[in-house]
């Protein structure tokens, strides 16, 4: 009923335009041409009323009008009747076969048709066709087969062709296997800042994959793609998730598209966090002073700040660093600095802080019997021992303002050398020194130092 409504639609279209053509092709300009020789032609309008009356007239403009229609409709005509192609692309591929028990290889998922015939009869072919292709794989069993397509045409005087119009496929016996779902949180960058997903629980974990025996034994993993961005409105607490996507991967990490997966999606339920964690503002001169001159107070205007994101990089984190240029600098000085969020740091509270530096006249004290410590040794596996004498020890020169000389003690000194990478054997290394106050800077008299590295 839906289709003769349809074809009737279409007709009425057809006539519709048809005639709209004759009105403005035809009696439109008839009509303008006799109004305009009405209006040349003045007080005679009597003697041409009387021409166009007669009988003779009106059979001879009949004919001459008659003639033009007869032309025009045969051009159409001639256009409508003329065979015509026209190119349907992606056509989808219907397969019917016993789903339950086999897995069909070989078969594309679209093809293309051309349709031949009139013009008028491609536009209902295109209009009421079903636009599907389809594939009988019924009765069939495991093989290679050869298939036609067909496609399903509702004008019978249309021919159809199909590239490609026929396939082989090859026919599995669908086996099944279970796997344990991983859980693959994707979207994370659509969460606020200020919040973090510390757990997703997953409704079902046991999967049942489906498919032939040599594409199943290629997938490795089969993932739950937890969507953030399909999250309604996230807030802390845990929220369900509908529809997890369930894909089989194999060891490359490609997409295994042929599995059916059973269930074909699952439930989650995600916990959101929003971790955070309060750590001071460390301020860090950089460059040197003009000569003479050292750093005397170091002030902010806030001096903690709260940063966001994953625990365990909130654990990792003491303070945050805040880089200040003192090159040259011989004045007290205040800057407005930029606070840089620190690596898998989410948020910051705040990213703007002022730092006052006042600059007095430099000094500088020695602090004697510095122990120097080695760093970054593999103990498991290796020792070492300082060889010489005085080389367990050093004098560290301090420099900066009396007041913040005075206050340095050894206890707040650290001599440190580094042995990543080292060996059995025996080296020269370099002393590093540093203090607890970065407003006075540090250096070892003894620069160089001889260090054992042997096998416990």
């Amino acid at each position: 009923m839906k289709l003769i409504k349809k074809f009737i639609r279409i007709l009425m279209a057809i006539f519709r335009a048809i005639y709209k053509l004759i009105d403005k092709y035809i009696v439109v300009p008839i009509t303008k041409l006799i109004l305009l020789i009405n209006d040349r032609l003045g007080n005679r309008t009597d003697r041409f009323e009387k021409w166009i009356t007669r009988k003779n007239t009106l059979i001879f403009i009949s004919l001459i009008l008659a003639i033009m229609l007869f032309l025009y409709v045969d051009s159409e005509s001639t256009t409508i009747i003329t065979d015509s192609a026209k190119v349907l692309y992606g056509q989808q591929v219907e397969i019917t076969y016993n789903n339950k028990a086999y897995v069909v290889e070989g078969m594309p998922e679209s093809v293309d048709v051309t349709l031949i015939g009139r013009q008028v009869d491609l536009y209902l072919a295109e209009q009421l066709s079903g636009g599907t292709v389809v594939a009988d794989l019924s009765g069939l069993g495991e093989g290679m087969h050869t298939i036609k397509l067909d496609y399903d045409c509702a004008i019978n005087s249309v021919d159809a062709k199909l590239d490609p119009s026929v396939v082989n496929v090859t026919i599995y016996p669908k086996v099944s296997q279970t796997r344990t779902a991983t859980i693959d949180v994707i979207n994370k960058n659509s969460l606020d800042t200020k919040l973090s997903i510390s757990n997703v629980e997953l409704d079902n974990s046991e999967i049942v994959i489906k498919g032939a025996e040599h594409v199943l034994s290629e997938v490795a993993t089969v993932k739950a793609l937890v969507d953030v961005k399909k999250l309604v409105k996230p807030q802390i607490g845990v929220m369900s998730l509908d529809s997890v996507k369930l894909v089989a991967y194999n060891s490359d990490g490609e997409v295994i598209n042929n599995v059916e997966t059973e269930p074909s999606k699952i439930g989650a339920k995600v916990t959101i966090e929003s971790p955070k964690k309060e750590v001071p503002l460390k301020v860090v001169p950089d460059g040197k002073l003009e000569f003479g001159k050292a750093i005397d107070s170091i002030t902010t205007d806030i001096t903690k700040v709260t940063i966001y994101g994953d625990q365990t990089i909130l654990d990792s984190i003491e303070y945050i660093p805040v880089e200040v240029d003192i090159s040259k600098l011989n004045e007290n000085k205040t800057y407005d600095v930029i606070v840089s969020k620190p690596s898998g740091i989410k948020e910051i509270s705040n990213t703007n802080v002022k730092v006052t530096i006042n600059i007095g006249n430099e000094v500088s004290r020695e602090i004697e019997d510095v122990s120097i410590e080695t760093i970054n040794l593999d103990t498991t596996k290796y020792k070492a021992v300082a060889v010489g004498e005085n080389s367990s020890k050093t004098t560290v020169v301090v420099k900066g303002t009396k007041d913040v000389v005075d206050a340095i003690d050894a206890t707040m000194l650290k001599a440190q050398v580094d042995l990543s990478g080292y060996n059995e054997g025996e080296y020269e290394v370099t002393v590093n020194v540093t203090g607890e106050d970065n407003k006075a800077s540090y250096t070892p008299k003894t620069t160089k130092i001889k260090i054992r590295i042997s096998k416990k």
